[in-house]
């Protein structure tokens, strides 16, 4: 299998960037505090959750070998995945934001 080269290593380092913002912002926002939860942020957290686990996914996806090695099928699902968790994460820093 050849090393990867153009969107492999951008899309792994991306993902790895917005997952370790998206730990940054949990952490800041008060994951651990001792107040009673709302449903607002049950929401939060499974928002991030999700992204946490789209992102989480998308260097395997990436990285994953296909027939014929020409394909790329692969790295079409990891940018969804990626949107889809960045997608997430953002939208759990705006509804802990605006509530």
């Amino acid at each position: 299998m050849p090393t990867p080269t153009g969107s492999v290593p951008a899309l792994s380092a991306a993902s790895a960037t917005v997952f370790s913002i998206g730990i940054l912002f949990l952490g800041y926002w008060g994951l651990f505090e001792p107040t009673v939860w709302l449903k607002a942020h049950v929401v939060v957290v499974v928002l991030a959750l999700a992204g946490f686990a789209c992102l989480g996914l998308v260097p395997w996806m990436a990285t994953s070998p296909v027939e014929p090695e020409s394909s790329d099928t692969r790295i079409r699902i990891a940018r969804h995945l990626f949107l889809a968790g960045v997608s997430a994460i953002w939208l759990a820093v705006a509804t802990s934001v605006i509530f």
